[in-house]
């Protein structure tokens, strides 16, 4: 054990690289994204530890620091509802057909009834209409198309 040790002390900083690659295989096997910002924070560790001669105590007390910080920070700026996108509505099928006119396939009676939409039947619901009248599509909850007419 203790030639493991001095092994491992005689590389310096090179100890954080060895860490960060560890740190990184584990966030390529494990799901999610909880090792690659300590991964970064070794890295950079061990940067500063190559540049500047910093006693390994410090190093883990910037390694500690360094990780707080980076996982504070993503958590701020890299959270899902921060980010923004181009396509907002990518995964919720439905709002993709507001504004859109569509034909009724099945009548709407009682508030109920489907429309075509490509190849698929959607269920909708709406004010009575017949077999074959043009629909506009004002929102959506779920899976059902909210209708007015066109």
């Amino acid at each position: 054990m203790s030639s493991a040790l001095t092994f491992l002390g005689s590389l310096g900083a090179w100890n954080w690289f060895i860490l960060a690659v560890l740190l990184f295989t584990l966030e390529t096997i494990i799901p999610g994204v909880h090792f690659l910002w300590f991964g970064l924070a070794a890295v950079a560790v061990g940067i500063l530890g190559l540049l500047v001669a910093v006693a390994w105590p410090y190093q883990l007390i910037m390694f500690a620091m360094l990780s707080m910080l980076t996982v504070f920070w993503v958590r701020r700026y890299a959270a899902p509802e921060v980010a923004t996108s181009d396509q907002p509505d990518l995964n919720v099928r439905g709002a993709q057909y507001v504004g859109r006119t569509l034909v009724i396939e099945e009548p709407i009676v009682g508030g109920r009834g489907k429309v075509r939409v490509g190849d698929t039947l959607w269920p909708a619901a709406g004010p009575d209409a017949p077999a074959g009248a043009q629909v506009k599509v004002v929102g959506a909850d779920g899976t059902v198309l909210r209708v007015a007419p066109a």
